[in-house]
């Protein structure tokens, strides 16, 4: 810092403008108010450089956690929820969500009017906070393997939500998992996946999921829906479709909307 505050006041010497005694005063003067500059300038940098990375406006968020490898499809289903109460409306009246972090979604559809809400962790919850659980304490959240049958009876919700969940599944499981979500269903499935290439998030470490997630086409989907007798529901893909322009939402998953087994 004394090297920076001597440069000037030499420069101004070496010209012969001002006489030595008075730059030696104009540089007592000017040192308060060059540090107050600095650490002005310093501060704004850093609120710029924090804003960056968390996203002050939404979007820029989203991109760099994308690059982090810090993206979640759950995180989307957060987002997303306004635009799913606008499109589903009363069938969303019993909602059950099925992915990594899914205290998260069921906090925040419990504090939206007229739903109950469920979820269904497939993975351990060890570092999970007081509100985890307690949710599973109260058997609103369960732990449960999605590879087997859910434990609960058919038609138990109106509207099944999974996330990030069946980026980890073979084909194998998903044969199994995707009639269990139509089974436990009444009104539908909305399924959030990544997009191929889409880097995943923290949760995706091998040894507690057994794979590495598998980014899958949306032609890859169709066909395996197909195969399943899963069929796409025309009218709220329309419905949903319509609120998020109308919201201005922009989805960073591939969401599918499916008809329950009837």
């Amino acid at each position: 810092m004394s090297r920076r505050q001597l440069n000037p006041s030499r420069r101004i010497g070496d010209g012969g403008a001002v006489p030595f005694a008075t730059a030696l005063q104009s540089k007592s003067r000017a040192s308060p108010v060059l540090s107050i500059a600095l650490i002005i300038t310093g501060a704004l940098l850093i609120i710029c450089y924090v804003n960056s990375g968390s996203g002050g406006f939404g979007s820029s968020k989203a991109a760099v956690s994308r690059v982090e490898g810090d993206f979640s499809c759950t995180t989307e289903v957060q987002r997303a929820i306004p635009i799913l109460k606008k499109a589903y409306g009363d069938n969303m009246h019993k909602v059950l969500h099925i992915g990594p972090e899914t205290c998260s979604v069921v906090s925040m559809l419990l504090k939206e009017e007229d739903t109950e809400a469920w979820g269904v962790e497939p993975y351990d919850i060890e570092d999970a906070d007081a509100n985890c659980k307690s949710l599973v304490r109260k058997g609103i959240v369960r732990v449960a393997d999605i590879k087997f049958s859910l434990p609960y009876r058919a038609k138990s919700f109106s509207l099944v939500i999974i996330s990030d969940a069946l980026d980890y599944l073979s084909p194998k499981y998903l044969n199994k998992t995707l009639p269990e979500l139509a089974r436990v269903s009444a009104d539908g499935i909305v399924i959030f996946t990544g997009y191929p290439g889409q880097q995943r998030p923290k949760v995706a470490d091998k040894s507690k999921f057994g794979r590495p997630a598998k980014m899958r086409s949306l032609s890859w989907w169709i066909r395996f829906f197909v195969q399943t007798s899963l069929e796409e529901n025309e009218a709220f893909i329309k419905k949903y479709e319509q609120a998020a322009e109308k919201g201005s939402y922009k989805p960073m998953c591939q969401i599918f909307h499916l008809k329950s087994y009837h």
